[in-house]
Formats: C-alpha cells, structure tokens, sequence
C-alpha cells in the first residue's frame, strides 16, 4: 500500500479495481480546509485519462507491471505470435491487445510485453527503429524555400514523412513514440 502523500509521476496504481499511471501529481494546501492531492491518472488497460483527487493519507495498492522482452515473430489472420527468447514459449495476443503498436516493427524485432497478474495489455516497441523506404517520390531541387517533407513508405507498410533528400532504398531512423523521422543511417 501506498500513501498519497507518496504519490510520484509514472507509480502504477490500483484504485477502485482497475489499474492507472500517475501522470501527473500535484500537492494542494488550500487556505482553508484539509490538505489534497490533485492526481492525472492514466488506465494502462483503455488509454483513458481521469481526474482524481485524494487525502494524503489515503493508501492504495500499488500495482506491479511485468515487462517482459520478447521477440515478435509473425503475424497470422487477427493474431500476433511472440515469443520469450529464454524459454522458447509462444504467446498469441489479438489485435485489440496490440493496437498500433507495432506499426514500426519489422518480424524477429525484440519488443516488451507489458502484463499484470498475468494478464497481457500492451506492447511496448522499441524507442527507435531503423527500417528501409520501400517506396516514396523523387524530390526535386527548387520545391522549397525551406524543409519540405515527402511522403514515403517504410518496409513495414506504415507512411512516414521524410526529408526531400531522401530516396527509395535509404534506411532511416525513426522514434515509434511519434512516427517521425529522426535521420538516415
């Protein structure tokens, strides 16, 4: 159990049966009445974002998020293989549990499997993937004054904005948290 008071920003807790991160926290002394704690809480499970506030001594469990690496084998119909590099055992996750995580994430990369008490509910890829462009224009000298982009076409499928002086072949570098490209490798 956790207090309140101990409240720090990315703590996973347990309130009213389902799981949250702390995004944000904010200790509150109003003039007149108790002290509080303002809270962003953030459901690992759905994504969605509440408002909550509690007393300092307010306790609640902390809850435990398991990451595990494991490799990304292969995709098959509506089911997405993995597997634990240590073990050799296979897990199958739907594309509900996935998302869009995997949009940068090329087969045999090693990902991060996220679960509590077992159950599996998210994907984590890696922070920065290098992928080849498979397809996109050619850029043409005079197109702009300053910073053009262009759109093209990752070994993955997924579509990235590059620079004008990018071409089909070159491997880039790309931050999956935003799905901007970072330079040419």
């Amino acid at each position: 159990m956790i207090s309140a008071g101990d409240f720090r920003n990315g703590m996973t807790i347990e309130v009213d049966g389902n799981i949250y991160q702390i995004i944000e926290f904010q200790h509150v002394k109003p003039g007149k009445g108790a002290a509080f704690v303002r809270t962003k809480l953030k459901n690992i499970i759905n994504g969605g974002i509440v408002e909550k506030t509690f007393r300092p001594t307010e306790k609640c469990p902390q809850a435990h998020i398991d990451r595990k690496e494991m490799q990304y084998l292969y995709s098959d119909g509506g089911l997405y293989y993995f597997m634990d590099t240590e073990t050799y055992d296979q897990t199958a996750l739907d594309q509900d549990t996935i998302g869009d995580s995997l949009t940068f994430v090329k087969e045999n990369e090693m990902v991060k499997v996220c679960s509590h008490n077992g159950n599996v509910f998210a994907v984590e890829a890696p922070l920065f993937v290098e992928l080849a462009i498979t397809d996109t224009e050619p850029g043409f000298k005079g197109d702009t004054a300053q910073g053009a982009t262009k759109p093209a076409v990752v070994e993955t499928g997924a579509s990235v904005n590059v620079p004008l002086f990018v071409e089909q072949g070159d491997v880039i570098k790309i931050d999956t948290r935003t799905g901007e490209y970072l330079s040419r490798v």
